[in-house]
């Protein structure tokens, strides 16, 4: 690795490349967390609100088995009724667990006890500092313009300043990093390193199916909308302050700014289960961050980090 790219990231985890995949629930598999890592980067495995402990344990296997070190995501809110789920990443040996949307509390010093880097995603400034009280080894600093759930408060690059100066842990950007460019940008500004999502969502690797990765590619910057109307008409039980970034559709359009009609209207959950198993994204929910105009093509995701990681030290050399 060149020593431009050497971070406090790679150094705490003996990686050659400062970029973490996002833990996407329904995209982020242990195969698509082997190609991150194969990249240069460490990739992770999500879990959802209702992943069953035995997916962790399969997933984590399909990493291992090609010889990859790889992370697990967990959503904190979710964790007290699937307490199963915590074990399951404690036992599948990762790298790192992320424990974010909610207290970290509980679960950083068993996470620590057990050998694990612990990290978590913040969407404002007095999180950071709370994180970093919880025991918190690595700071996601989620801007609003990242795809999936987190807070709809500060963009990337303000809360990335915020929180670098707030904190002393090795701090991650998170938000609108899809290319050398970006991951160069945060960089520069300090940071250890990228997580990264919305790149990785037309990567062969992910779970998600050939009709949902040609809809990525086709979309534009402008084409997400933050909203819950897919949490609340599948009765996810997320709090309420976190809303997610998915690409805007028909049912997003239909149902904005009707949440209260939409909690009591049982025919919307059943038309958005449909759609999902019939891959119609113009129903179906699509999460995607406002980088997503800068997906033009399926890559492996191993050849996407590694040269993002190429294009970011030519970059940086050039500025140097």
């Amino acid at each position: 690795m060149a020593r431009m790219l050497r971070t406090s990231l790679t150094d705490l985890l003996g990686i050659d490349v400062p970029v973490i995949g996002a833990p996407m629930a329904g995209v982020s598999g242990g195969r698509l967390a082997a190609a991150v890592t194969a990249g240069g980067g460490l990739g992770m495995i999500g879990a959802g609100n209702t992943t069953p402990p035995e997916w962790i344990a399969a997933e984590a296997g399909r990493a291992r088995e090609a010889g990859a070190r790889f992370g697990v995501g967990l959503m904190a809110w979710a964790l007290t009724g699937l307490p199963g789920q915590f074990e399951a990443a404690v036992q599948a040996r990762p790298a790192l667990v992320s424990v974010s949307f909610g207290d970290l509390s509980p679960w950083a010093a068993r996470l620590r006890e057990a050998g694990i880097v612990v990290a978590t995603q913040v969407g404002r400034v007095d999180e950071a500092q709370a994180a970093a009280d919880q025991g918190a080894d690595v700071i996601v600093a989620r801007g609003a313009e990242g795809g999936g759930h987190g807070l709809d408060a500060v963009a990337t690059l303000p809360l990335l300043e915020g929180v670098l100066d707030a904190v002393s842990q090795p701090v991650l950007a998170a938000g609108g990093i899809v290319t050398s460019r970006g991951l160069a940008a945060v960089l520069a500004a300090g940071a250890a390193g990228a997580w990264i999502g919305t790149a990785l969502l037309a990567c062969p690797e992910a779970l998600n199916d050939p009709r949902a990765r040609a809809r990525i590619r086709a979309a534009r910057e402008t084409d997400t909308v933050y909203t819950r109307v897919f949490d609340v008409a599948l009765r996810i039980g997320w709090p309420p302050q976190y809303g997610g970034r998915a690409l805007a559709n028909e049912f997003s359009r239909r149902w904005a700014g009707r949440e209260d009609e939409l909690a009591s209207a049982d025919g919307a959950r059943q038309e958005l289960s449909a759609a999902r198993k019939r891959g119609d994204y113009d129903i179906a929910c699509q999460y995607a961050g406002q980088g997503v105009g800068l997906v033009r093509e399926e890559r492996p995701a191993a050849e996407l980090v590694a040269g993002l990681a190429a294009g970011a030290e030519r970059l940086l050399r050039g500025w140097g």
